[in-house]
């Protein structure tokens, strides 16, 4: 297969900005759309060219990577009437990596075939630290031949790669990991008000616990934005409160129950009603405070 040298690219949010910019970086030649033009600019800046559409940001693209917010965002970027696969040529690649539906990732590769395209579901995790530092793991669903060819922007933007099967396996793949990071961020928050409530020095505290057993990625990072009281988003709330929904979806055809992360889904869509979608999972220690009538303090 040839090289890729033609890139589409839709979404410039926390992640997706930095993400392309990698590939702007590495000379790959750029089409770009996004629902507001100002959110390219920076991509603009580094030779990328505008596109008004999905369509037309797929139009002469070797591949074409979306991440976006919701299943119903990717449908439309992806299926719509001037969504991707209207615009890629025969021999294209389409590539979400927003987190959604694995039956979705499956029916965009069916249509995708029937176009005489190939279609892969790309997940990332690594928050928007990783999209910075373009050390995400990525895991991907699809055709093993469209993911080597794809290899070259996957490790532009990534440090990990997976190939995890057939279509919708890498969303399947994703589900998995914020199962994982579910219960990781109670623990983390749980942990951190308990030694705020105790009287410790709780900066200290964290360096100790962090470096230990105790520790994680989510201890390290998330913690430490905690204790200066940033609760802006590397992963939305109202982001968050969707993956676990398609968790849930995917445990309800897979006859599993999982208590924990049904706990937590539960809990983030109260953070969703207390009007904190917006902010970042680690918000969760101030509700988390409120509900034993306590304040979450700032630590340094």
């Amino acid at each position: 297969m040839a090289d890729i040298k033609k890139v589409g690219w839709i979404g410039t949010g926390v992640m997706g900005s930095s993400m392309a910019g990698h590939l702007a970086d590495k000379g790959f030649q750029m089409q770009v759309y996004t629902r507001t033009k100002a959110k390219a600019q920076a991509l603009l800046d580094k030779g990328a060219t505008w596109a008004e559409s999905p369509a037309k940001a797929a139009e002469g693209a070797d591949i074409v990577f979306a991440i976006v917010g919701f299943p119903k965002d990717v449908e439309e970027v992806f299926l719509g009437g001037n969504g991707v696969l209207a615009g890629l040529g025969k021999g294209g690649i389409c590539c979400d990596m927003t987190t959604s539906s694995p039956a979705l990732a499956a029916r965009i590769a069916e249509e995708a075939q029937r176009k005489g395209c190939v279609s892969l579901d790309a997940p990332v995790t690594g928050g928007d630290v990783g999209a910075r530092n373009a050390t995400l793991s990525i895991f991907v669903g699809g055709d093993a031949a469209a993911f080597e060819k794809a290899k070259p922007c996957f490790e532009a933007m990534g440090k990990k790669l997976m190939h995890c099967g057939a279509p919708g396996t890498g969303q399947k793949a994703k589900l998995a990991n914020q199962v994982a990071v579910a219960g990781v961020m109670f623990s983390v928050c749980e942990s951190l008000l308990f030694a705020q409530e105790a009287g410790l020095d709780v900066a200290q505290w964290l360096e100790l616990v962090a470096a230990g057993a105790a520790g994680s990625a989510a201890m390290n990072g998330l913690g430490r934005r905690m204790l200066i009281r940033d609760f802006k988003p590397g992963f939305f709330i109202d982001h968050f409160v969707k993956d676990l929904g398609l968790c849930l979806e995917e445990c309800r055809r897979m006859g599993i129950v999982l208590p924990a992360t049904t706990l937590a889904e539960s809990f983030y869509r109260m953070l969703q009603l207390r009007n904190r979608g917006s902010d970042g999972t680690q918000a969760v220690i101030e509700v988390l405070a409120e509900l034993s009538n306590k304040k979450w303090k700032e630590h340094k």
